[in-house]
């Protein structure tokens, strides 16, 4: 697998705030984010679907995934409730809430599509029956909040992780509801995602009898571990054990996926970057940079052929991964292709765009999801100059673009070039402490609560408002509802402001 190489295909810039999850379905991709709406995207040319976007959550939505069937996806958030969607529709096809009506930070489907499961604040897992619409168990054991979960390809099994860092196997099959097994040093500071390999071992045969699967799981340690999880099906205990320690990453890992075939596993960190592995021999392949923050969220489409990743730049990357006969000695001196470098800023100046190349213009017209006429501006040698003497019947009858929607498209977003002339220096590099954990944007004022935690404060008043009375942060109950302001934090952001204006 050393042969294998990443290169840019689109980048995606709709979202408002962090991109915090992704994944692929059968003819779409879905994204999510702290700007509270769900997104998804044609895989074809990356445009967005007619019901795109969705917005019926109230707080960021922490995590979106598909069903095997690659037409249905679940959404959940802080607000604390899962949908379930039709990605054809935009139909809300159920909405499950924890009892405790906590902030949900995680949910899966099992393999066979019948259940999906979540975790959250309340440090509990449910499992809810799709077609039934209703909670069929809840599972107890976790200390702090439930981060991480993911099923066995066989449908019998659960392993989830949680902010303390240990990591814990469950029954799915015959409805214990006891812990299985119990590796409290899963990841030292905290597990914040766990995957099962789709074709290691018995995933291939769907053995009835035992289990002999490979998991991956990362955390705050730095590192992703790889385990052997082995087991009899009804067995009380399971086992797993270490297999291998993958160093490489410099800072907190946020995410890990297996391509379809098993073959590669990629993991996304603050460190800004994507790296590719070789579970099998434990090695290091490659890793993938492009992302200006932390690495979020990454999947790969359901043929192997593509990797989106997500980031706290609010955008979305499309990699292409091609084998390629170029050996790559343990990838060190690899070179990001031209491709790869970051579409131009939705904000950039008219001087700015003035001086764009036509290969700066083609860029940004992948980015908008209308790669497919790329060629076309090239062909009309459309610098930015040109571009910015661009009307409606020039887009259609010098460029051959016919449909009305993709005509305004260009002229809208090029607008919004033209009407922001002013890019913040910072804006990509705002630091979190900046961000409300609740609404995920620089707090205009900065109020403490009853927890210690400081939020902004139109977040947390609309938080405790709506009836919520648990931290968002520790899902402990709040002592009480004053709010101390935060003035060092907030002369803090104000100076950040006036830097990023300069």
């Amino acid at each position: 697998m050393s042969n294998m190489v990443a290169s840019l295909l689109q980048t995606l810039n709709a979202h408002s705030s962090d991109v915090t999850s992704l994944s692929f379905g059968e003819k779409e991709l879905v994204t999510c984010s702290g700007d509270k709406t769900v997104r998804l995207w044609n895989i074809d040319d990356f445009s967005e679907t007619p019901c795109s976007p969705l917005l019926s959550h109230t707080y960021v939505v922490n995590c979106c995934v598909f069903d095997k069937t690659g037409t249905v996806f679940a959404s959940c958030s802080t607000d604390g409730r899962l949908i379930i969607w039709d990605s054809k529709t935009g139909e809300q096809k159920a909405i499950f809430e924890h009892p405790s009506k906590c902030a949900i930070r995680v949910c899966r489907f099992s393999p066979n599509a019948t259940i999906v499961a979540s975790g959250g604040d309340d440090n509990a897992l449910c499992l809810w029956d799709v077609a039934k619409k209703k909670l069929i168990r809840t599972l107890q054991g976790h200390d702090e909040s439930a981060m991480a979960l993911a099923f066995s390809p066989d449908n019998n099994y659960i392993v989830s992780g949680s902010g303390n860092g240990d990591i814990r196997t469950w029954d799915a099959r015959f409805g214990h509801g006891r812990c299985l097994s119990f590796e409290l040093d899963g990841h030292d500071l905290g597990v914040t995602c766990c995957e099962f390999s789709p074709s290691f071992g018995t995933a291939e045969t769907h053995s009835v009898s035992a289990a002999n699967l490979l998991l991956a799981s990362g955390g705050k340690d730095d590192c992703i571990k790889i385990w052997h999880f082995m087991a009899e099906v009804g067995s009380p205990t399971v086992l797993l054990k270490l297999r291998d320690t993958l160093p490489g990453h410099t800072d907190s890992i946020l995410t890990c996926c297996f391509s379809p075939d098993g073959t590669i596993l990629a993991s996304g960190s603050i460190d800004k970057t994507i790296r590719l592995w070789d579970p099998l021999k434990g090695e290091a392949m490659f890793s993938v940079e492009g992302h200006s923050r932390y690495v979020t969220c990454c999947a790969f489409s359901r043929d192997g052929q593509l990797l989106a990743s997500g980031s706290n730049d609010k955008s979305i990357m499309v990699w292409k991964l091609t084998n390629t006969k170029m050996i790559m000695a343990g990838l060190k001196g690899y070179e990001e292709p031209a491709s790869s470098k970051t579409p131009m800023s939705d904000t950039q100046s008219n001087t700015d765009i003035l001086n764009w190349s036509v290969d700066d213009v083609c860029e940004w017209i992948s980015s908008l999801g209308l790669e497919v006429y790329k060629d076309m501006f090239r062909a009309q040698a459309i610098d930015g100059v040109e571009l910015l003497a661009l009307n409606t019947n020039d887009l259609q009858s010098a460029l051959g673009i016919a449909p009305l929607g993709h005509r305004n498209k260009i002229l809208r977003c090029r607008s919004k070039l033209e009407t922001h002339p002013v890019v913040s220096k910072l804006d990509k590099d705002v630091p979190d402490e900046y961000l409300c954990p609740i609404t995920r944007e620089i707090m205009a004022d900065p109020v403490i609560a009853s927890d210690g935690y400081t939020y902004d404060r139109s977040g947390i008043k609309a938080w405790m408002e709506s009836g919520k009375n648990r931290s968002p942060m520790t899902n402990a109950v709040l002592a009480h509802g004053t709010l101390l302001p935060n003035r060092t934090l907030k002369m803090l952001i104000q100076r950040y402001q006036m830097m990023a204006s300069q």
